[in-house]
């Protein structure tokens, strides 16, 4: 009997993505979540439900901050690889509560990896982000780029990065370390931007810009992060490594909400704002590591991901 791949995290946007993709590809899968409330427990377990309904998902409710808790899922799973996905996200919340976010995303990786080093599992993805590197001129590249992040989200996920790197060079395990860059697509989370343009252009409500809106985000579509990530699980590598994760082409915010208000039909009411600490200027990912190691290379343009956005938007609506 084959073991199971243990996905932390496994009922939110991505984990429910990378679930649903692999198990069916007939591959078992083992979803933790804690079902935290920073957004409600009936969309992530609406997330969840095609894999569930593929017959090779199993979901457990456990927190990755209890060892106790941990030992138990791994004693029984006996996973060999393992997706580290939970963590507490929000870039502007985690400047106010900071404390929090530390303790899930630091303290639950440390409990994450302790575990996976005493059960013998042989691969770790850790989920980074690249709020990670703050401001940067040009495409971030993870070999050179200092890191110098702007908010405590940011610096958390540089310290688990560190954690991970300690353990690859002392257990018998490898740890991919992938930075992702503003992940979109169905089941996002109603906090992040594309969910909230487009509810309030829908509503025919104001929409808030901070700043002028020309800052840019590397948008990345969720099937292209879960390409990723599956190749990062069975990638050809030893001790630690980190990888960019994005589409390599950044764009405006008012650029993106313009191809909102067209798929839409809707024009939006743009409310001006100040800027707002914690945001970097732009994002972008130089990807010339994802697509040498692992063949990575994203398909769905920022056109065709907005699309495919607003349409599931519309169904979950109930909007023709």
């Amino acid at each position: 009997m084959t073991s199971p791949v243990l996905i932390t995290g496994g009922a939110g946007f991505i984990g429910s993505h990378l679930a649903e993709r692999l198990s069916h590809q007939g591959i078992d899968v083992l979803c933790l979540d804690n079902f935290d409330s920073y957004y409600p427990r009936t969309l992530k377990q609406r997330n969840l439900q095609p894999a569930l309904d593929s017959g090779r998902a199993k979901l457990v409710a456990a927190d990755v901050r209890s060892r106790a808790a941990l030992d138990e899922v791994f004693r029984d799973a006996q996973p060999e690889t393992v997706v580290h996905l939970a963590g507490r996200p929000g870039v502007r919340l985690s400047l106010s509560r900071s404390g929090a976010y530390f303790d899930n995303n630091v303290r639950g990786t440390l409990n994450v990896l302790r575990t996976c080093a005493e059960y013998g599992v042989r691969r770790m993805v850790f989920a980074s982000s690249s709020s990670v590197y703050g401001v940067v001129d040009g495409p971030a590249n993870e070999d050179v780029t200092v890191c110098r992040p702007l908010s405590p989200y940011g610096a958390s996920k540089v310290a688990a990065e560190a954690l991970c790197s300690a353990f690859a060079s002392s257990a018998p395990m490898s740890v991919v370390a992938l930075r992702f860059f503003t992940v979109f697509g169905p089941r996002q989370r109603p906090d992040m931007a594309i969910n909230r343009f487009t509810r309030l252009i829908a509503a025919g409500q104001s929409v808030p810009v901070y700043g002028s809106g020309a800052s840019l985000r590397d948008y990345t579509f969720v099937s292209d992060i879960v390409d990723g990530v599956e190749a990062a699980m069975g990638a050809n590598t030893d001790g630690y490594d980190v990888i960019n994760l994005g589409r390599g082409s950044p764009v405006s915010l008012l650029h993106l909400i313009g191809l909102i208000e067209r798929q839409l039909g809707r024009t939006a009411q743009l409310r001006h704002l100040a800027e707002r600490p914690g945001d970097p200027p732009s994002t972008w990912a130089n990807i010339a590591k994802a697509r040498r190691i692992l063949g990575y290379d994203p398909r769905v343009s920022i056109e065709e991901g907005v699309a495919q956005y607003v349409c599931w938007f519309r169904q979950q609506m109930g909007i023709d």
